[in-house]
């Protein structure tokens, strides 16, 4: 096997690199202007999104050439988005081509993916997925499986709910608290709960954000009110909601500051009917997350098939999705350390650079065998996606103890606003809350493996036909003194061995310790 790179993959990682270099600020749009992440629009730059699906199609890298695609596949999909975790630039790909396009593709009936895999390809499409509560994860199947798909409500309150119109269409309601992208998303993928409560199950659904020609991404704040010209009847401007009469309490889910909110114009049309979308203060400002509510909203059954296994689907999307996630950790990593390394060889302290001291010289190689080890973790996990969640939990632990090492490596500039590292710490920690933590990923995926499953629950003969250690051993009060046989071993293969770990030790048979009572006859 060949583990170097083709010329057109590392084309890829160079053209990349390039384009994310020159003049792209790090962390969201408007930072160092003064302006506040609200302010930002859709949350990543709009010309920056249309020179990388123009240029190297970055949306299409993974779809299918007669879609408009490249026809690539996850290895150079996984070598791009390392490129955009080196940069920490906030871009809708995540959402749009590694959640969303993958589940179109698997789900969708032909017209469905030749209307909106095209418009994926070439940048004027956005998507993004919603599931209910925060419960990505869990639909995702990276920290641990659901194949019944109760995450989406399970037939009682909560979740997003669907119920069939009469006309062939279904109507959406309910609320996902966490949605990647959805504030400026064109498309929404949700994820709802089906057939009453007896006969429940969890579909996808496509609702399209505006009821007009529009497009997707080129949206125009109208100050917390409708695109009619009519007052918000719901959260007011600036994330107040009118609760109980009170319209000055601000809300405090998951300690949020507030959320501004996302009932916009769009150039082409106006927001979908019963759809509103408030975006979050989140943590991290390069991963902008919207809570997106459904009320009486029309929406399109993704596909043709009522019993589709969408549990199956969603967690073969979420091996993916991890192996990018993991690609895009490491990236980000790699690019802390390089800032930390540039600045310990260019500080200066008792007339020398800190870099030149040991202590710093050995933290440093520390990071560094860390990135190393997380990059090539991220890079076999793009070979083989089934490896993506175990890849992911080790690099997003690389990420959290580079980011803070970098911090406690930059000194008191570290910790400040106006210096990047914290960018990179809030990446970690947000990454960790969403998909992770590493602990449950790793759990997950011992799990699946069945690594701490009983022996006898892998025995293909199974429990039945496979003796236990008490009757390889034999018993104290066994009637049968040939109990001690295994049934399987032939008549002259001699005494029974114990099994790995018990008192006598591997390897040998059970018989009286040396001096003792039995040993001497007696």
């Amino acid at each position: 096997m060949d583990a170097a790179f083709t010329t057109e993959q590392s084309e890829i990682r160079r053209t990349l690199g390039g384009l994310l270099s020159k003049g792209v600020p790090t962390g969201p749009p408007g930072r160092g202007g003064g302006h506040s992440t609200a302010d930002a629009g859709p949350g990543y730059d709009p010309a920056l999104w249309a020179r990388l699906a123009g240029g190297p199609g970055l949306p299409g890298l993974a779809l299918d050439e007669r879609y408009g695609g490249a026809g690539c596949g996850t290895t150079e999909l996984a070598l791009a988005f390392e490129e955009i975790g080196r940069a920490l630039v906030p871009l809708p790909l995540f959402a749009t081509s590694a959640l969303a396009a993958p589940l179109i593709t698997a789900l969708g009936t032909e017209p469905q993916r030749s209307a909106l895999l095209p418009r994926i390809a070439d940048g004027s499409l956005t998507a993004a997925l919603c599931v209910p509560g925060a419960a990505l994860a869990t639909a995702l199947a990276l920290t641990r499986g659901d194949p019944d798909g109760a995450w989406a409500g399970g037939g009682r309150a909560g979740g997003v709910q669907a119920r069939p119109d009469g006309r062939g269409g279904w109507r959406l309601y309910g609320e996902a608290e966490q949605v990647l992208d959805g504030h400026s998303a064109g498309l929404l993928l949700v994820a709802a709960h089906t057939g009453g409560f007896t006969r429940g199950r969890t579909l996808l659904f496509l609702v399209r954000c505006r009821d007009g020609r529009g497009g997707d991404g080129r949206r125009r704040d109208t100050g917390g009110r409708d695109a009619d010209g009519g007052a918000a009847d719901g959260p007011q401007a600036g994330g107040r909601e009118a609760r109980g009469g009170d319209t000055g309490g601000r809300e405090a889910r998951r300690g949020d500051t507030g959320g501004r909110e996302a009932r916009c114009e769009d150039t082409g049309g106006r927001e979908a009917r019963g759809l509103r979308r408030t975006r979050w203060t989140a943590l991290d400002d390069t991963r902008p997350q919207a809570r997106v509510q459904l009320r009486d909203t029309p929406a399109e059954l993704l596909g043709d098939d009522p019993g589709a296994d969408v549990p199956a689907a969603l967690a073969a999307t979420g091996r993916t999705a991890a192996a990018l996630l993991a690609a895009e950790a490491a990236g980000a990593a790699s690019a802390a350390l390089d800032r930390t390394v540039e600045h310990a060889k260019g500080r200066e302290q008792f007339g020398r650079p800190i870099g030149s001291f040991q202590a710093v010289k050995h933290r440093l190689a520390d990071l560094y065998v860390c990135v190393q080890a997380a990059r090539s973790a991220a890079y076999y996990a793009a070979w083989d996606p089934r490896e993506g969640v175990l890849a992911l939990a080790q690099c997003l632990e690389a990420l959290r103890t580079v980011a803070g090492e970098a911090i406690q490596l930059h000194g008191g500039i570290g910790f400040t606003w106006e210096h990047d590292a914290h960018l990179y710490f809030k990446r970690a920690a947000s990454d960790e809350l969403l998909f992770g933590p590493v602990h449950r990923l790793r759990a997950h995926a011992a799990e699946a493996v069945g690594l701490f499953t009983p022996a006898d629950r892998l025995d293909p003969a199974g429990p039945a036909e496979r003796p236990g250690p008490a009757e390889r051993l034999g018993s104290a009060g066994s009637e049968d003194p040939d109990d001690s046989a295994d049934p399987r071993a032939p008549a002259d293969a001699g005494p029974a061995v114990p099994a790995r770990g018990s008192r006598t030790g591997p390897g040998t048979a059970p018989g009286p310790a040396p001096g003792s009572r039995e040993a001497a006859g007696v």
